[in-house]
């Protein structure tokens, strides 16, 4: 069973958190995300710096461009995935990413890449479904999960075709527009889940705009298998530059206070850092 299968088979919904590789630097970066696995991620997103993050809201693009402007690469993307692997060996781990970064280095030696350095899923934002054939029969050979996105707009007979491509889980965009926090939540959440779960039994993941524990509640009333939160992360980095440490006490009050909202008195699980300490 994979990683990320794994993470499914539990009853309570996954807490997803995402960060941009290299923000503001690589040993930031790299402390932020040990920072927020101690506080209770379930499964971490990684996306690799990019120049028209299109799909992303000012606070990511920010990060993508504070990211890029530190130097970061590919290379050192895969690095801190290794870093997250050595740190919580049973993490998963999916890269966020647009499809010119996978072009540019070949799908074959990103994919080979992914695999070796323990990466489990791979989103990648803008490659339409008709184009992916290529892209989809290389993931399937190195193992790792593609996983999809689905909006609120997508027909029926366009979600069933992205479906029978999606491997890993189903990540259900929440609203029209880009990623970014926002005061309310879209009203139907229980009622597009409720759609793509007639289609498949992949698990839902929702994410776009969700940035509070009310709103981490509502996804899970609404039946999702896990809640995605990216812009409300971020943007306490961006808040935080030049402060390490308040970054790392505003990363750990803001996860456990919504973490706790999806499983009310379990300590955090740090996967895997058994084998590591021991």
């Amino acid at each position: 069973m994979s990683r990320i299968s794994r993470l499914f088979t539990r009853k309570c919904p996954g807490f997803i958190g995402f960060t941009v590789a290299g923000d503001p630097d690589a040993g930031t970066a790299l402390r932020v995300v040990r920072t927020m696995i101690d506080a209770g991620l379930d499964l971490l997103e990684i996306a690799v710096p990019y120049a028209d993050p299109v799909a992303d809201g000012p606070v990511i693009e920010r990060a993508h461009t504070r990211a890029l402007e530190a130097g970061t690469t590919p290379d050192d993307v895969f690095t801190l995935v290794r870093q997250v692997r050595e740190y919580a060996p049973d993490l998963p781990v999916v890269l966020f990413t647009y499809y010119n970064i996978i072009h540019r280095r070949g799908p074959e030696r990103f994919f080979v890449d992914a695999a070796a350095a323990g990466a489990d899923g791979v989103l990648i934002v803008d490659l339409p479904i008709e184009e992916s054939g290529e892209v989809a029969e290389v993931a399937r050979r190195h193992g790792i999960d593609r996983i999809m996105l689905i909006a609120p707009t997508t027909s029926p007979e366009r979600r069933r075709a992205i479906l029978r491509e999606a491997s890993g889980f189903v990540y259900l965009i929440s609203l029209e527009g880009v990623t970014g926090e926002r005061d309310r939540l879209a009203p139907d959440i229980a009622g597009l889940v409720g759609a793509v779960r007639e289609d498949t039994y992949l698990p839902l993941a929702v994410g776009f705009g969700i940035s509070r524990p009310e709103h981490v509640r509502a996804v899970a009333a609404a039946g999702a298998d896990g809640v995605i939160v990216g812009s409300a992360l971020v943007r306490i980095v961006e808040e935080h530059l030049g402060d390490e440490a308040g970054l790392h006490e505003a990363l750990r009050t803001v996860i456990g206070a919504m973490r706790c909202v999806l499983a009310p008195g379990r300590e955090p699980d740090i996967p895997g850092r058994e084998s590591v300490e021991g």
